[in-house]
């Protein structure tokens, strides 16, 4: 799974509709969370610092929860978006996640395992784990 990288408001209109995730690496403003899903109408998360998630409005928090838009909890680590402008969640997780399951483990097991293994939040590994 691929996560969109976004650093700055002004990047948001290069986005394309296609994305999916994307990680917004500066505090966005009510309005710069409408402009993106505006452009981009599939998006399913936004995965923002902890710091900035604290930051965003009910009004906001409500409506992404209207159209079915998680907000999730996180960091991108180790990520060089001038090398790359997407940060990639590997198959080995995924291959991971589908083994623990396969052996019976129940989900919260298996995600809070996968936060121990993995530098990758809460949040982040319960929607790989919902959305596999």
């Amino acid at each position: 799974m691929k996560i969109r990288v976004v650093s700055s408001k002004d990047e948001i209109n290069t986005l394309s509709p296609n994305e999916e995730i994307v990680h917004l690496a500066f505090r966005p403003s009510n309005t710069d969370i409408l402009s993106l899903i505006m452009k981009c109408p599939d998006v399913k998360a936004l995965h923002i610092p902890a710091s900035y998630k604290r930051t965003i409005s009910n009004s906001v928090m409500m409506y992404l929860k209207m159209k079915g838009i998680e907000l999730l909890e996180g960091d991108v680590w180790g990520h060089r978006k001038d090398i790359n402008e997407y940060s990639e969640v590997s198959q080995g997780i995924y291959d991971r996640i589908d083994q623990y399951l396969k052996n019976g483990m129940p989900e919260d097991d298996v995600i809070e395992k996968l936060v121990r293994e993995t530098r990758l939040s809460p949040d982040f590994v319960s929607f790989l784990v919902k959305n596999r």
